[in-house]
C-alpha cells in the first residue's frame, strides 16, 4: 500500500511540476519579446536611411542611366547643388549614383556614419550576380538634411 501511495504522490508531483513550467513558460514569453535587442543606431541615420533606401529602390527600378528625364523623376531625393551638377553633365550611360556604367542587380545600405547632426554618410553596397561572376563595390552616400527633410548630396567611390 506505501508504494502505491509513493507512486501516486510522485505522479501529482510531476503534474504540478509540467503545470508549474507551462504556467511560467506562458507568462514570461510576453516579456522576453518585449526585451528585443535595442536600435543602436542614432536616430539621424535612422532617418537619413529611409530616404537612401526609398532612393535606390526608385533608381535600381527605372532606368539608370544619367538624363533630363531622369533627374527630373528623382529630384525629390537629392540637393539643389546636386541637381544644378547633374544637369549640367552631358547625359552619358554612366550612372553617377552607382559610379558605373555596368549597372549593378542589387544594393544594400550599410554602416552609417554621422558627421553633424545634419549630415550623414552611408556605406551602399552594390552587387552583380549573373552566370560569369558574383562581385560588390562600396560606395559613400552623403545625406544632409535641409527644411527637414533628408537629401542625397554626394557620391563618391
Amino acid at each position: 500500500m506505501k508504494t502505491v501511495v509513493n507512486v501516486q504522490w510522485r505522479d501529482a508531483l510531476v503534474s504540478w511540476r509540467k503545470i508549474f513550467a507551462f504556467v511560467f513558460c506562458i507568462f514570461h514569453f510576453p516579456f522576453s519579446i518585449s526585451c528585443s535587442i535595442p536600435n543602436l543606431e542614432k536616430p539621424e541615420c535612422t532617418e537619413a536611411r529611409q530616404t537612401v533606401r526609398e532612393f535606390y529602390s526608385f533608381h535600381f527600378g527605372s532606368d539608370m542611366k544619367l538624363s533630363k528625364e531622369n533627374l527630373q523623376k528623382s529630384e525629390r531625393f537629392l540637393t539643389d547643388e546636386l541637381k544644378q551638377n547633374l544637369a549640367a553633365q552631358a547625359e552619358s550611360s554612366k550612372d553617377y549614383f552607382t559610379a558605373t556604367d555596368d549597372y549593378p542587380k542589387a544594393f544594400r545600405v550599410g554602416e552609417c556614419s554621422v558627421g553633424s547632426e545634419n549630415k550623414v554618410v552611408f556605406q551602399v553596397v552594390l552587387f552583380w550576380k549573373d552566370d560569369a561572376r558574383s562581385e560588390q563595390r562600396e560606395i559613400k552616400v552623403e545625406t544632409v538634411k535641409r527644411n527637414g527633410r533628408w537629401l542625397i548630396d554626394k557620391v563618391e567611390n
